[in-house]
């Protein structure tokens, strides 16, 4: 799955949330979901794979960038439904919509690697 992810300058939790008005950033939040999702992520298999920060579009819109860019390598479909699913990752998730502005999520399949792209 390749997850690119942009952050809210404040996070926006819900205002019945422990953390509303606590005044954390998207970063902070981001860090929690992280935190909280990694041992989820592990449980069923899965890993992150390649990580890298953000530099340039270019070829694309200029108004989209990126705060984090990564690919999560998950055993099967299967595994990625037993995470998102889980009592554990469902409660984490809740950092996420607080801490993300927008993002893509890409399914892919793995293809051999070699000397040209098509």
């Amino acid at each position: 799955m390749l997850n690119l992810v942009r952050l809210r300058t404040h996070a926006a939790y819900p205002s019945e949330h422990p953390l509303a008005g606590e005044g954390l950033d998207g970063a902070d939040a981001y860090r929690r979901y992280s935190a909280e999702s990694a041992p989820v992520l592990k449980r069923v298999g899965a890993s992150i794979a390649w990580r890298g920060g953000f530099e340039a579009t270019l070829i694309g819109p200029a108004s989209e960038s990126w705060d984090h860019i990564f690919v999560a390598r998950y055993p099967t479909a299967h595994a990625f439904l037993e995470m998102i699913t889980d009592p554990a990752y469902r409660a984490a998730v809740t950092h996420r919509q607080a801490a993300v502005r927008t993002s893509r999520l890409i399914r892919c399949h793995p293809a051999e690697a070699g000397d040209a792209f098509g």
